[in-house]
């Protein structure tokens, strides 16, 4: 049990590193960017005077290292900063778009699993098969089309032609459909053939067939041999998705016009809006390190053999 506590400490210190890491990279990066965002929201309309008045305002006069580790002290006290474009508080803008792109994310996610699983035991078990072959390549076909351009054939089938489901925005129920596919789709892909190979790598193994030869039923042989020990990747392949789900629905956000987080960080940056930029991408990368730390912790209690080596 010390081991397993030891292993979870380790991995929450390097979580911590990992954030730090990112959110230096992010600052250096914001920093290289061309153009000033303080010209950008005056214009010619302010004089340089006030124009250099907003800049000592916003802390933009100070060294880059300054800068920085302002930026830090305010996070840790959860102070996000303000947005120059809209002059509102970051961490409100980002609370009230996240409900959106989680519930976006967490359908996509349940849609991905419900079908996926599924099919990819279904093609497992009968290997080769018709069935089997048409889930490969439809795999192969969905993973090769990107989330955006579904998107516009979702748009432009379902919406335009046969006007089922609304165009953009988020009006109920309904407005979800398209864009839960959009993002949903090729991920059925990618769990499903992750799911297919686990499955027939885990019919070969002995326990397998030492089962069989016992004359267990082969209904119990799927549920508790079979399905139970391909589901130790598939499982933890949900706490990596989710993050990226998060960061990658940028584009579809923006393609339905979805009022979430990803089609904020969008539009901050092409109005070069730093301190929502820089807030929307620590949000993703704290998440992204909270759900790779559970991820593996998870994985270490299905596991035997990563739990033994934890121990040891």
């Amino acid at each position: 049990m010390n081991g397993f506590f030891a292993f979870v400490l380790r991995r929450a210190l390097y979580g911590a590193l990992v954030v730090l890491s990112v959110t230096a990279i992010l600052f250096s990066i914001l920093q290289m960017m061309p153009g000033d965002a303080i010209e950008l929201l005056g214009g010619n309309r302010i004089s340089k005077n006030r124009i250099e008045m907003m800049r000592v305002a916003w802390g933009l006069d100070k060294p880059p290292a300054i800068q920085y580790l302002y930026w830090l002290r305010n996070l840790a006290t959860g102070n996000m900063g303000v947005s120059i474009m809209t002059s509102q508080d970051v961490a409100k803008m980002i609370l009230g778009r996240l409900p959106y792109t989680l519930l976006l994310t967490f359908l996509a996610l349940a849609v991905q699993y419900l079908a996926a699983i599924p099919l990819g035991l279904i093609a497992g078990v009968y290997r080769d098969s018709l069935f089997d072959r048409i889930c490969v390549q439809s795999a192969v076909i969905l993973r090769a089309i990107p989330s955006f351009w579904l998107g516009i054939l979702l748009i432009l089938l379902f919406s335009v032609k046969l006007r089922l489901f609304p165009v953009s925005g988020y009006s109920g129920l309904q407005s979800l459909v398209l864009p839960v596919l959009s993002i949903a789709l090729p991920l059925i892909a990618d769990t499903m053939r992750l799911t297919r190979s686990e499955v027939v790598e885990t019919m070969a193994e002995k326990h397998v067939t030492t089962a069989r030869a016992k004359g267990l039923r082969e209904r119990l042989i799927l549920l508790r041999h079979i399905l139970r020990n391909s589901m130790v990747p598939v499982s933890v392949m949900f706490f990596l998705t989710l993050p990226w789900l998060i960061g990658g629905s940028v584009v579809v956000e923006t393609v339905f016009s979805w009022p979430g987080m990803g089609r904020l960080l969008w539009r901050s940056v092409a109005q070069q809006d730093y301190p929502v930029i820089q807030g929307i991408i620590f949000v993703i990368a704290v998440l992204t390190v909270v759900c790779s730390t559970v991820g593996d912790i998870v994985l270490s209690l299905l596991d035997p053999r990563i739990k033994g080596a934890v121990k040891s």
